[in-house]
């Protein structure tokens, strides 16, 4: 049913579920930037406050839509803003686990530089054409045929993005199979290498969670834009707060309680020995590629064919200090768990 003749909408949009999740989002980002301010990692979790930040001001607009519901500018922006707030927390998992692999780079698959600028590069195009598409069909001169042509774009851009994060869990789950290989996420016979084996186990875990709670929300989004405008989940209004409110709520409370800078160092050259308990000082992993080569070839597959040495400075682990034992180790310990580089 809908509110009036001239709405937007299909149905009488509430007046106060938008008002609720706007009060838990509130709170869940005002901690988040308190943890951010807490383990200095602005520059890996700064996402988080971040899609805080687009959902509050996402809900702000859905409650004022829901009072002119025949409003057509603040009916997009609530709209926009409700879609672009999950995608920020798909990029923490991205910066996330691009720090576990620093963390532990003998294992990864990749150049853990690599796994941002890889799959931000993806959502950007994929970004490019979900606005591409949104324009053609919010023009009210739009021609039946514009129309046609921006729902066939939403629809690849929902489903390249669902791909795209499929590919993402791919990456993590075989790291994991590396990890268990290696016996770094296993239950171990010393207090101090179960602290370490139980931390990374942690970490792995929450992306697990994570990206299976923001996967279920863009498995939403593809099946609704497939339904299109006359299908159940366009014409009925809980599954928005459902998929876009408590799912992402959910993420973001479960982020508050277990912090990714509650298990990993926050300094790059910090990563773990290959016995699975020390944590030393390296000099970092450099890619010496042309960076465009980078971007191209992230897994280096035509460095298999050159034969292409690698700097695997793990390997001289020996030479590298251990955290907390070199010259002035208390401050530079504390730097590495709460100092962004």
């Amino acid at each position: 049913m809908v509110c009036c003749d001239t709405s937007l909408y299909p149905y009488s949009p509430t007046k106060v579920a938008p008002i609720v999740l706007l009060v838990v989002f509130t709170a869940s980002t005002a901690h988040h930037i308190y943890l951010n301010i807490r383990y200095k990692s602005w520059r890996i979790t700064a996402t988080l406050p971040w899609g805080g930040l687009l959902f509050i001001t996402g809900f702000i607009m859905r409650e004022v839509s829901a009072f002119k519901p025949n409003n057509l500018p603040i009916f997009i922006a609530s709209t926009c803003l409700l879609l672009l707030a999950p995608p920020v927390y798909a990029v923490t998992n991205y910066i996330v686990l691009g720090r576990v692999l620093y963390y532990v780079p003998y294992l990864s698959p990749i150049h853990p530089g690599r796994v941002i600028s890889t799959f931000l590069g993806l959502d950007a195009v994929i970004a490019a054409i979900t606005a591409n598409g949104g324009a053609r069909i919010a023009s009210e001169d739009a021609s039946p045929s514009e129309l046609r042509e921006g729902r066939a774009m939403l629809r690849a851009s929902i489903i390249l993005q669902l791909v795209s994060f499929f590919l993402f869990v791919a990456l993590e789950g075989f790291f994991h199979r590396r990890c268990m290989r290696n016996g770094l996420v296993t239950p171990k016979p010393t207090p101090e290498a179960n602290k370490q084996s139980k931390k990374l186990r942690s970490i792995l875990y929450l992306m697990y969670i994570s990206s299976a709670i923001i996967s279920c929300r863009h498995v939403f989004r593809v099946v609704e834009v497939f339904q299109g405008p006359e299908g159940y989940l366009a014409t009925h209004e809980w599954p928005l707060y459902v998929f876009d409110g408590a799912f992402m709520f959910a993420n973001m409370l479960m982020l508050n309680i277990w912090h990714p800078m509650r298990y990993l160092p926050n300094d790059n050259k910090i990563y773990l020995s290959k016995d699975g308990v020390t944590e030393r000082w390296g000099p970092g992993w450099v890619d010496k590629r042309p960076f465009l080569l980078t971007l191209v070839d992230p897994f280096d597959v035509a460095g298999l064919f050159t034969k292409r040495d690698k700097d695997k400075f793990w390997d001289h682990e020996n030479e590298h200090q251990i955290v907390g034992q070199e010259m002035g180790g208390a401050g530079k310990e504390a730097g590495g768990r709460a100092t962004a580089v």
